[in-house]
């Protein structure tokens, strides 16, 4: 235990081993429905001839899961910080439903994309370019930014909790919780979780994730509720037909087909060479954004911020995203980045690459029961992010809303955020506007040329984004 406590220093950062520890395994149990999510969006684009696509998904479940534990290795030992990663939300849609199905680049080609796009990456990282450009976001911009990450998981939330659904007038309403099983025991586990939390509870995050998971088992088996309401209704069957065992011993661990299509799609990158460095381009822009953005609003709850609003040494937990993706694209997922839940970790107290670790190994040890990961509802998994994108607002105070370059800089950022459902994208709202209010202003001297950089390569970036979901382009 000394060994661990000096080689992370838990004394340095005001942490402890159990500190780390239920960290850890609170940002694992917020972040662990993309080893479901990430196959089942990825295996609707990747065809391999003599494989069902049920085997498919398994192989795309092992290749979530070693990227990530691949990412998060480097961000636990080299860069000490307590963040999780995996295949990201959003690209691997654009992956699967825009590049492959939608243009028609072949999954192999897009496998190659998304290599191309972490080799970029390393070398950046490596000579701290990334670094620069992120220190150029504006002062506004990067106290916003928490916030606005705490507004969108607050929304992706309710959501899931069914307390927010879609209404065709107002695009969004409130859902109704006397008729929604998921929306009620979520609001029964949401004010538990809440309770403990505001009592000083340590853990109180991870004993309402499962006591919620719990309930929704307990009331489907007891017939309360119907199969696939409270759980995951082929989960249901398969554990109460074939048993556990039979489940876990279903998995399908050889993936070296996901790596011999990446190594074809190398062969076939000149087919088309100008489609796929566009492709490479948009993989580059949102996830180099993305991350920034992610970084700096989770480091800003946990106090790792400095004076000016930057993360120090920031290179080093981009370098972990950079080599996560990397390998990825070779073993046969989309990119690989730091997560927003990383946030319900470092909410509990994580403040070393300690608690990347235990996320890591706990990683590791669910490809040992890939199907059974599907047994924790989402919904349950959702409560967490309420809680923290509320404790995330406490970021608005940190914005001067009487300077006007701050109030539309920094509110744009953070309103953006959630309602297109993107971090870059909040990110692109407050960057474009900040030079173009502080020119308005008569104070064009105080944005570098830099800033003004950014926000043209923001412009450039939706023209290409806007073409290729358009279809204007096409393999």
């Amino acid at each position: 235990m000394g060994a661990i406590d000096r080689y992370f220093g838990f004394d340095e950062h005001d942490t402890d081993l159990e500190t780390e520890l239920i960290a850890g395994i609170t940002t694992f149990l917020a972040m662990s429905y993309i080893i479901v999510v990430n196959p089942a969006i990825l295996s609707e684009a990747i065809q391999i001839d003599g494989y069902e696509q049920p085997e498919i998904f398994q192989m795309v479940a092992v290749a979530t899961i070693l990227s990530s534990v691949v990412a998060i290795s480097v961000m636990a030992f080299y860069a000490n910080r307590p963040f999780g990663l995996a295949p990201g939300m959003g690209l691997n849609a654009f992956f699967a439903y825009t590049v492959v199905l939608s243009l028609g680049v072949p999954w192999q080609v897009a496998l190659a994309a998304v290599f191309v796009e972490g080799i970029i990456f390393i070398i950046l990282t490596a000579v701290g370019a990334r670094r620069y450009i992120i220190e150029l976001f504006p002062e506004p911009v990067k106290f916003a930014v928490g916030a606005g990450i705490g507004v969108y998981l607050l929304f992706l939330g309710l959501q899931e909790m069914q307390i927010v659904v879609a209404d065709p007038a107002t695009l969004v309403t409130m859902g109704n919780v006397a008729t929604s099983a998921v929306a009620a025991l979520s609001v029964v586990g949401l004010a538990v979780m809440l309770v403990l939390h505001a009592r000083g509870v340590r853990g109180a995050i991870v004993i309402g994730i499962v006591l919620t998971a719990i309930a929704g088992w307990v009331l489907t088996l007891a017939g309360v509720a119907e199969p696939g309401t409270l759980v995951d209704g082929n989960t249901y069957q398969q554990i109460t037909g074939g048993g556990i065992l039979d489940l876990i011993a279903s998995v399908q661990y050889d993936f070296t087909p996901l790596i011999a299509g990446f190594i074809d799609g190398l062969g076939q990158i000149t087919d088309d060479p100008l489609v796929f460095v566009l492709v490479v381009f948009t993989f580059f822009f949102v996830d180099f954004f993305d991350t920034a953005g992610t970084l700096i609003g989770v480091s800003q709850i946990g106090g790792f911020l400095d004076e000016n609003g930057d993360l120090p040494e920031i290179e080093k937990p981009l370098m972990a995203d950079a080599i996560g993706t990397t390998v990825g694209a070779m073993i046969g997922t989309s990119t690989v980045t730091t997560y927003i839940e990383s946030s319900t970790g470092v909410e509990e107290g994580g403040r070393t690459g300690f608690t990347a670790l235990v996320v890591g190994l706990l990683f590791l040890v669910s490809l040992l029961a890939v199907p059974l990961m599907s047994a924790i509802p989402q919904y349950a998994t959702y409560l967490a992010l309420v809680v923290v994108g509320i404790i995330m607002l406490q970021g608005v105070a940190d914005i001067d809303w009487q300077d006007p370059a701050w109030a539309i800089a920094g509110g744009l950022t953070i309103t953006v955020m959630p309602l297109t459902a993107s971090i870059s994208n909040g990110l692109a709202a407050g960057i474009m506007s900040y030079p173009v209010v502080k020119a308005a202003m008569g104070e064009a001297d105080d944005v570098s040329p830099g800033q003004w950089a950014l926000a043209i390569a923001f412009v450039l970036y939706f023209a290409t984004y806007f073409a290729v979901d358009a279809g204007m382009l096409s393999f």
